[in-house]
C-alpha cells in the first residue's frame, strides 16, 4: 500500500493569504496543513509517499518536508500538476508510475483528522473504499444515498447535492486498487471542467466494488477561513485542554 496526498489548486477560496504560499503550508495550531495527512497516513502504516503539487508556490514544499524523515516517511516523492483547476480525479491520475500497480489510500491535503484507518488500510483487498462522516452541512460535499430497504447499502453518490438524501458526507480519505487509473480515463469533465472524484466512486459503485466506513474522530476540511479557523481551534485545544480556561486581560 502506498499513499498518496493531493496538494494542488491555487487556495481561492483563502485569497490574500494563498498569495504568499501553497493553501497546504498554512499553519494548522503549531504545524503547516499537510503534516497532518502525512501522519494520517504514516500513523496506517504507510511509509512510501507521493505528494501532487500545482501553482505557483509549489517549490515551497521541499524546504518544509525535506525528505521526510521526521514523520517516519520511508520515501517520500513530489509529482506536479498542470492544471490546478483540473480537479481531483485528474490529479490522482498523475500517480500512476508510482503506484506501480500497488493499492493506494489517498487523502486531500487539507483534510486534518485523527482518526485512526490502519484497520481498513491493513484489510483492503480490491475494488474501492471510501471514509463518510456526519456534518451538518453536506451539501458541500459529495453526499451518499443509500438503499432504503438497507440503509448501510450506497446506490449513489450526489456531488453537492442542494438537497442531500443523507448527512453523511464522503471525506477525502478513499483506498483504490490498482484499477482506478482505468476507471479515471473513463471519466469526462463535469460542468465545473473537472474530472470528479465522485464519478470515480461512482465507477467503482457501479461495478459493484465500493464498500465503506465512517471516519472515526475529528475531520475537518480546512480549505475555507471558517473551516481553517475551526481546525486552528480544535487542534490548539487538544492539544492544551486547559487553554480554554486562559484568559486574556
Amino acid at each position: 500500500m502506498k499513499g498518496i496526498i493531493l496538494a494542488g489548486g491555487l487556495g481561492s477560496r483563502l485569497y490574500p493569504l494563498t498569495y504568499a504560499t501553497n493553501k497546504h503550508l498554512l499553519p494548522v495550531y503549531d504545524k503547516p496543513m499537510i503534516y497532518y495527512p502525512i501522519q494520517t497516513l504514516v500513523n496506517a502504516g504507510i511509509k512510501e509517499i507521493l505528494i501532487i503539487v500545482s501553482g505557483p508556490h509549489s517549490g515551497h514544499f521541499i524546504p518544509v518536508l525535506k525528505n521526510g524523515k521526521e514523520f517516519g516517511v520511508e520515501h517520500i516523492e513530489f509529482a506536479y500538476q498542470e492544471k490546478p483547476d483540473g480537479g481531483i480525479a485528474d490529479a490522482l491520475a498523475i500517480a500512476r508510475n508510482f503506484a506501480e500497480g500497488d493499492s493506494i489510500t489517498v487523502i486531500l491535503g487539507d483534510n486534518t483528522t485523527d482518526a485512526d484507518i490502519s484497520k481498513p488500510v491493513k484489510n483492503f483487498k480490491e475494488g474501492a473504499s471510501i471514509f463518510l462522516k456526519r456534518v451538518p452541512n453536506p451539501n458541500k460535499y459529495g453526499v451518499p444515498r443509500f438503499d432504503e430497504k438497507d440503509p448501510t447499502k450506497i446506490v449513489e453518490i450526489l456531488e453537492k447535492p442542494k438537497d442531500p438524501p443523507s448527512d453523511f458526507a464522503v471525506t477525502g480519505v478513499y483506498i483504490y486498487d490498482k484499477n482506478v487509473f482505468e476507471i479515471i480515463k473513463t471519466c469526462k469533465p463535469s460542468w465545473r471542467g473537472e474530472l470528479e472524484i465522485t464519478d470515480v466512486n461512482n465507477a467503482y459503485l457501479k461495478l459493484g466494488k465500493l464498500t465503506w466506513a465512517e471516519l472515526n474522530g475529528y475531520w475537518l476540511d480546512a480549505g475555507s477561513f471558517n473551516t481553517l479557523y475551526l481546525a486552528n481551534k480544535y487542534w490548539t485545544e487538544k492539544k492544551n485542554p486547559s487553554i480554554k480556561n486562559i484568559s486574556i486581560e
